[in-house]
């Protein structure tokens, strides 16, 4: 060995003991954040907070879509007057006639267009206490967000995931949502365009 492997091997030796001494380190310290993450999180036993006493009182339905569990709030409950079928004895084809008074006179389809859609789109003319999906399946009042998911899916795929749409009292778990006819009428769905409550009032004169 000349004197130049014989300084190469001091330098490997030098080289090896630093790299051996710098991976020590002290219990609390880490070599990147991914180690601290996977060290930290052996003993992890969920958050300790939780929205149950806030859903107290409010009648919730569980449901799983795309993969995600959570609770929205039970539908059929608020509606209040009657049952559809009180009404709705016969298929609907049946009771239309000009001895009849229209019914629901004071509803507007402000949806889409008169081509595109009228009532027995979303309501199932023969089993009226039932929504009726593009297929013609039958789909329960309290998951009305099924109808809405059929033309609407970027949407619905944004409220599954929790980024469209409102919780209801709490982000902690459990996860209870609101559904799309919580916050848009069904028959009407679009928001009135809305001033802010402060806004500045020298623009508006200026623009005037």
């Amino acid at each position: 060995m000349n004197y130049y492997q014989h300084i190469k091997l001091i330098s490997y030796f030098f080289l090896i003991s630093f790299l051996i001494v710098s991976c020590k380190h002290k219990e609390d310290e880490y070599h990147s954040i991914t180690d601290k993450i996977e060290a930290e999180s052996k003993n992890y036993h969920g958050i300790s907070i939780s929205s149950e006493k806030y859903l107290e009182g409010i009648k919730t339905v569980e449901v799983i879509e795309n993969g995600q569990t959570f609770l929205i709030p039970e539908r059929k409950g608020e509606i209040k007057s009657y049952a559809c079928t009180e009404c709705h004895n016969k298929p609907l084809h049946q009771m239309q006639n000009d001895d009849k008074k229209k019914a629901h006179w004071n509803i507007k389809i402000n949806h889409a267009d008169e081509n595109t859609m009228n009532c027995t789109t979303c309501h199932d003319g023969n089993n009226t206490d039932n929504l009726r999906s593009l297929t013609n399946n039958s789909i329960d009042f309290n998951m009305s967000y099924k109808l809405c998911s059929q033309c609407h899916q970027n949407q619905y795929k944004d409220w599954t995931g929790g980024a469209h749409g409102k919780r209801i009292k709490s982000w902690a778990s459990p996860r209870a949502s609101m559904t799309c006819v919580n916050c848009h009428n069904p028959h009407s769905p679009s928001f009135d365009t809305k001033w802010p409550a402060r806004f500045n009032t020298q623009k508006i004169k200026e623009r005037k």
